[in-house]
């Protein structure tokens, strides 16, 4: 079954221009020009992937990302051509898994969606050496079925959350520095501005499992270095 991918713009030329790339990766590519239209698209259909421009003349794309994120976890890709920081961590924040900014180059926008699909179709396909229940203080995180709960209490995840919640588990004991962690999680380089994406994941990822940044349970921020998960 072709991956399914909504993409939303309202500047027709670009939105057709990222369909024709999409499409030519084999994958089911729905079009929206306006953010009523693509409410409507993400309440009434299954997609694995959204792109969405943030400056819709109706609805804008964080809204969007908001009704996105009350019933599904998968990645979403914000499209803008606002680059301000405030912009970027406010998509971050409210459960953005990339963000892109115009003007862009097509491959490296289907390159960032081949690396959030490869993320979030690989879920329980680590081998078996792997594929363990790990149990820390009460959070359990099963690979092969991409499960996490605490204290018996399942707890949704989008697939970079788990990501790095995962791999911060794989790692307990040891602190991991925040460019290891980033490299590892989202394959790319390390730059400005990583720092802050990492510590929004990391905020989101607090609020689902119960922790307290001031007196974490799980996950421990070493300032200056990176964070751990003591195991």
């Amino acid at each position: 079954m072709k991956l399914r991918i909504l993409v939303v713009d309202d500047e027709k030329t670009i939105t057709d221009l990222v369909g024709i790339y999409l499409r030519n990766e084999g994958y089911d590519v729905t079009l929206a020009y306006t953010g009523a239209d693509a409410a409507n698209l993400i309440l009434t259909r299954e997609f694995d992937l959204a792109i969405l421009d943030v400056m819709l003349p109706d609805i804008d794309g964080f809204e969007l990302l908001r009704t996105i994120r009350a019933d599904h976890t998968y990645p979403v890709i914000m499209l803008t051509a606002r680059s301000a920081p405030a912009d970027k961590i406010e998509g971050l924040s409210l459960g953005a898994d990339d963000y892109v900014v115009k003007p862009f180059r097509p491959l490296v926008l289907v390159a960032r969606v081949k690396a959030q699909l490869r993320r979030y179709t690989s879920y329980g396909s680590r081998d078996e050496q792997t594929s363990r229940i790990i149990s820390i203080n009460g959070l359990e995180i099963n690979p092969d079925a991409h499960s996490v709960t605490v204290d018996g209490k399942p707890v949704r995840c989008t697939p970079i959350e788990y990501s790095i919640l995962l791999y911060l588990a794989e790692n307990r004991g040891r602190v991991v520095p925040v460019e290891d962690l980033f490299r590892a999680v989202w394959n790319e380089e390390f730059m400005q501005g990583s720092n802050n994406t990492i510590m929004v994941h990391i905020r989101h990822l607090r609020e689902k499992i119960g922790d307290d940044a001031q007196n974490p349970r799980f996950i421990k921020n070493i300032w200056g270095v990176g964070y751990t998960i003591e195991g």
